[in-house]
């Protein structure tokens, strides 16, 4: 519960009894709490698409699912996640989402990349891809390292499974496609080329995400704490004061303050009402002894009141 709402106020129903058929009475409701919040919306996926700007991770979404997203050949084309259902074959299937570009500095905020970088934690397994043609101008063994480096700066991030690909590799020949994954292999990265294009080694892709994924333990949702009440005996405090301040008798106490502030005094049986409960509470003795007369102004929760003897 985020913030509690106040207790609603009672009708003229509640009120009646045989001497009072049909009373003019009612309570306002109390105030309930007020909060300002700051929500946080992170996407739920199996596979989560990270990566540069334009490295071809919608084009990727877009050739596995029935998903069409913006591609365009300028970075930051995706501003927002994309998800994607990704059928993996024998009935099996992953939700996959496609994650904005990072650049460096994203756990800085730069480039928006915090934001991106939240909604990367509830992936269950992180696809990386890079840019195996360099087509920025970047390298991609570079690249990984710098958004390694982003990923690793989020501790909700740290151990999360990773499989890496590289796009593109139909604008390689295959000589050089066989040299850059020998070159990840030699830091210890297993790469796999891809093209999202072509659709070249997409569908074995699908199959490694997915062993990957299976091998993940699935996420447990948290057990309601049931909520249990608690009660504490305290010793008794006063129930209410009487002082006299500027000729006026002043009552204070949490009952008799809250009852002034939720009955509605506009009526006469109102008014008759809250007297009878003022002799009750005993608060009506009290301002005898302190010398209640006629046209006395006594002021109870914000409420000036003319009580007579």
């Amino acid at each position: 519960v985020m913030a509690r709402g106040g207790r609603g106020g009672r009708g003229n129903k509640a009120f009646t009894n045989s001497s009072r058929q049909a009373p003019r009475i009612r309570e306002f409701g109390e105030g309930g709490e007020k909060r300002w919040l700051k929500l946080e919306l992170r996407v739920l996926a199996d596979i989560g698409i990270v990566g540069f700007p334009n490295v071809g991770k919608s084009s990727l979404l877009s050739r596995v699912s029935r998903k069409r997203v913006k591609v365009a050949p300028y970075p930051f084309t995706t501003l927002s996640p994309n998800l994607g259902l990704v059928e993996v074959g024998d009935g099996n299937s992953l939700v996959m989402a496609d994650l904005p570009g990072l650049i460096e500095g994203a756990h800085e905020g730069k480039g928006l990349g915090d934001r991106f970088l939240r909604h990367a934690t509830r992936a269950r397994v992180l696809l990386h891809l890079v840019d195996l043609a360099g087509v920025e101008g970047r390298d991609p063994l570079a690249d990984h390292r710098a958004v390694r480096r982003e990923l690793e700066a989020w501790e909700e991030l740290e151990g999360k499974p990773e499989i890496v690909a590289g796009n593109k590799a139909d604008l390689l020949p295959p000589e050089r496609v066989l040299a850059e994954v020998e070159r990840f292999r030699n830091v210890g990265i297993e790469l796999h080329p891809i093209s999202a294009v072509t659709g070249r080694g997409v569908r074995e892709l699908l199959f490694l995400l997915w062993q990957t994924l299976t091998a993940v333990p699935a996420p447990q949702a948290e057990a309601p704490v049931p909520q249990k009440r608690v009660w504490k005996l305290t010793p008794g405090e006063v129930p209410f004061t009487v002082d006299e301040e500027g000729g006026e008798l002043v009552v204070r106490g949490p009952a008799v303050e809250k009852q002034a502030r939720r009955l509605d005094l506009s009526t006469q049986d109102a008014q008759d009402y809250f007297r009878a409960r003022l002799e009750r509470l005993g608060v009506l003795a009290a301002l005898r002894r302190r010398g209640l007369n006629p046209g006395t102004m006594v002021r109870i929760g914000g409420h000036e009141i003319e009580l007579t003897r």
